[in-house]
């Protein structure tokens, strides 16, 4: 079984993240990108089925600009097979939509004919948290959402998945869309060795015209601002004096 891993170059968690001045989005120049988190663990989850045997082929997929070849990179050095990168901007401040993102992702699953697919639950750039599910529709596909636990039963999924009302457990019939939370992994840190023998590992380079989907930006940022900086807190002397703040000054009851 070939399972497919789409892979978001995306700014570094552990940066601050900057408002360009005219609020028109996120200033990116000079700025550290990396991996997704959760496609990270996407990547890891789907490694970890090749080396259970489950899986014979480890294929990460990333749609974006050409610096998202070190992404792939990255992804290859983990333990991934081979990578495609389909260019479909050359400004690093173009994000494509995630429909167009579904659509070429069903043209990549159209070609490669993988038995499962892996993402991560959302980006943490635009928290969008719908490739997925809109992949699944497009192909017609099950899916199994927020999964912090995935095993392969003969053609069905087992997935265990995170709800309000604590873990659900369900199966899905194969071929399948799984999207990663948190709790599935603890990704794995790229060796050196591994990282020196990525460079040498498949990477093909595909345009959105090979898949006949137009990426144009159907959604108009208006504005993107800071959040409201938080008023410092107060201490009180005693319990009678905290519910007369919470009751007059703030409201709440």
């Amino acid at each position: 079984m070939k399972v497919l891993v789409p892979v978001k170059r995306v700014i570094d968690y552990n940066v601050k993240v900057r408002v360009k001045a005219d609020g028109t989005g996120v200033d990116l120049a000079n700025v550290k990108m990396s991996m997704n988190p959760f496609d990270e663990i996407a990547v890891e989850a789907a490694i970890r089925l090749r080396e259970a045997g489950t899986a014979t082929e480890v294929v990460v997929v990333s749609i974006g600009v050409k610096q998202a070849q070190e992404t792939l990179r990255t992804a290859l050095a983990m333990g991934a097979d081979r990578a495609i990168l389909i260019e479909a901007a050359s400004d690093v401040h173009q994000d494509i939509e995630p429909l167009a993102v579904a659509k070429l992702l069903k043209g990549v699953v159209d070609a490669e004919a993988p038995g499962l697919v892996i993402c991560g639950k959302q980006a943490i750039d635009n928290d969008m948290n719908a490739t997925g599910q809109m992949l699944s529709a497009l192909l017609g596909w099950s899916q199994a959402t927020f999964a912090s636990d995935l095993a392969i039963e003969g053609d069905q999924a087992v997935v265990t998945r995170e709800v309000d009302g604590g873990m659900q457990t369900i199966k899905v019939k194969m071929p399948t869309i799984v999207t990663v939370d948190l709790r599935m992994n603890e990704p794995r840190y790229a060796s050196l060795p591994n990282i020196m023998k990525a460079k040498k590992k498949p990477l093909e380079e595909k345009t959105p015209a090979d898949y006949g989907v137009d990426v144009a930006p159907r959604l108009t940022v208006v504005k993107t601002a800071e959040p409201a900086g938080r008023k410092a807190g107060v201490k009180v002397g005693s319990v009678d004096e905290l519910i007369a703040k919470l009751k007059d000054e703030a409201g709440v009851i």
